[in-house]
């Protein structure tokens, strides 16, 4: 249950990774890499709350910052390791999602914004540290 409860915890999360923006425009390749390389993003969660997960520029990344809003309750941590596969943003968790691979199409929704769309469809926003 608590692991459930955690991988739902955490697909909502990324998908908060977009804000609102007139015109939004798909990001990749480098441009994507260097705008998430070595940047804390907080992902906004149903709960109201954001989660940090920390891309360091040696491809690793991690979910074990303070959750803002969220109670202390709600701060799960787990490492894994990030990538760009042309277009998409890929991340891989040692323990979350049982270790899966996933990829994400991030789009820009403004200066710190990003809206995301997982490669199963689950879409979320979140905004990025400067």
């Amino acid at each position: 249950m608590r692991t459930t409860l955690l991988m739902s915890f955490c697909a909502l999360s990324v998908a908060a990774l977009a804000g609102s923006s007139a015109r939004a425009e798909d990001l990749g390749g480098a441009e994507l890499k260097d705008r998430i390389s070595g940047r804390q993003v907080y992902l906004a969660t149903p709960f109201g709350g954001e989660f940090p997960l920390n891309y360091r520029s040696d491809g690793t990344v991690d979910g074990s910052g303070k959750a803002i809003g969220l109670g202390r309750f709600m701060q799960p941590t787990d490492s894994g390791s990030w990538w760009v596969d042309g277009s998409k943003l890929c991340q891989k968790w040692k323990s979350w999602y049982a270790g899966k691979q996933f990829c994400f199409t991030i789009r820009s929704t403004g200066p710190a914004q990003i809206a995301w769309t997982r490669d199963d469809g689950l879409t979320g926003t979140a905004r990025i540290a400067q």
